[in-house]
């Protein structure tokens, strides 16, 4: 059977009465006659599909072309095809019906023409050279190990419709308990207090996290939520990006040889539509992609007798006791589950912490409760005594902008974990003239 016959015979289908002689009328008006095969399919329809797939009609075509019913069909053509209006499926978190593309439109405040524009389904932007016909503005920045990390920022308009998405639909999805980051609640010390005091302290870390998230998980996480899938396709196309080949080529190469290969593979994924870094959808929607993962490490951790939990791309299992000799084994259990989820592990930054040596997490140091390592603690208070003394233009060699702003945000995230040697930086801080 032809694609297009299948699609109009499933279209006709789900306007009709879902019975097998619903399907029967419905197909011979698609077709202009009702030959025998076409009732053994609806049979077939309907023995698949109990009850109509209205949030699934290229699914639905797809399994009319693949019934045996349908070889029967191949010189069949459609006299007519009037596409059904979609629906949602199972909307198990409350959130806002959106039945059809009008609906998606509607919630965004855009046209349909608009819609297509910014979710750019045939990936016109990678080939695209000049500015006006990027949706993102692309960065980078040189990371602390050498690695190059690309930014990707939507320009007003789409973070706008990616906000309105974030706030109205993703923050509303509940990821694993495990991802401790990017949710409401979360934070890097939930992160790292189920692993403080522990006799071991495993940490990994993903590889190119975001970009590692491909289009298609994205989908999926769309049609989970209940979309019907010609509006998880349009959400999805608004969610992801590729980067444009002139973009990519402008961008440096890590000074590391030791990092080409992992360079390499970031400007694969990048090609292909993925998760932008820079996207306010980004962070809810690689939690929510993530999800078997989350569960198959937290699973795995349990059976090792540890802990699990994950914050961004960076993984952290612990145990009272420890696992010993074993240790070698869990890693390699756990970089089969991280492979066959669709992500990769950095092998450089793998750390195995024991009680005895400092045990650090996302910044925190964790042998006995989360808490910011002294050193940093001492660092910044010498920071501010020498901008008392000697003024702040002598501590800021850097040229970092807002620098009165920047150490108070550093003193914050003392005091976030440390409320009384926070106070204490907080007192020095304005105690610090920062006009001179």
């Amino acid at each position: 059977m032809r694609p297009e016959v299948a699609a109009a015979l499933g279209a006709g289908f789900l306007g009709g009465e879902w019975t097998e002689d619903g399907l029967l009328a419905s197909g011979a008006r698609v077709i202009g006659r009702r030959p025998q095969w076409l009732r053994q399919l609806a049979a077939q329809v309907v023995a698949a599909y109990p009850d109509a797939p209205r949030d699934r009609p290229r699914e639905l075509a797809a399994a009319v072309a693949s019934l045996p019913a349908a070889a029967k069909a191949r010189r069949t053509r459609a006299l007519r095809w009037t596409p059904t209006p979609t629906a949602m499926g199972r909307n198990r978190w409350a959130l806002p019906v959106l039945d059809g593309l009008d609906d998606l439109a509607a919630l965004l405040d855009v046209t349909q023409a608009e819609l297509d524009w910014f979710a750019d389904p045939k990936r016109w932007a990678r080939e695209a050279a000049v500015a006006p016909l990027q949706h993102y503005r692309v960065a980078h920045r040189v990371a602390s190990s050498g690695a190059i990390r690309v930014l990707e920022a939507p320009k007003p308009r789409l973070k706008r419709i990616q906000r309105l998405l974030l706030d109205e639909v993703l923050d509303r999805i509940p990821p694993h308990d495990a991802a401790r980051g990017f949710r409401p609640g979360g934070s890097v010390a939930r992160y790292a207090a189920p692993h403080a005091g522990r006799a071991t302290v495993l940490h990994l870390d993903l590889e190119a996290f975001f970009a590692s998230v491909t289009v298609g998980r994205v989908y999926g996480v769309w049609r989970t939520a209940g979309y019907p899938e010609p509006v998880a396709h349009l959400l999805a196309g608004l969610t992801t990006t590729v980067l444009p080949r002139a973009a990519w080529r402008t961008l440096p190469r890590p000074a590391d040889p030791g990092l080409h290969d992992a360079h390499w593979r970031l400007g694969r994924r990048l090609a292909a539509p993925h998760l932008p870094q820079g996207a306010p959808t980004s962070p809810a929607l690689a939690n929510l992609a993530a999800y078997r993962l989350d569960l198959r490490l937290t699973a795995l951790a349990e059976a090792w007798g540890g802990r699990y939990t994950r914050y961004a791309d960076d993984l952290a299992l612990s145990s009272d006791r420890g696992w010993g000799a074993g240790t070698s084994r869990l890693v390699t259990a756990v970089t089969e589950v991280v492979r066959d989820e669709g992500f990769r592990l950095n092998p450089l930054k793998t750390a195995v912490m024991r009680r005895g040596e400092r045990q650090h997490l996302a910044g925190l140091v964790v042998n006995e409760h989360p808490r910011v390592a002294r050193a940093e603690v001492d660092r910044l208070r010498a920071i501010l005594h020498n901008c008392r003394v000697h003024g702040p233009s002598t501590q800021n060699r850097a040229a970092v902008p807002a620098f009165a702003e920047h150490l108070r945000g550093r003193v914050a995230w003392v005091a976030q974990h440390d409320p009384a040697r926070g106070e204490r930086l907080l007192e020095a801080w304005r105690a610090v003239d920062w006009e001179r």
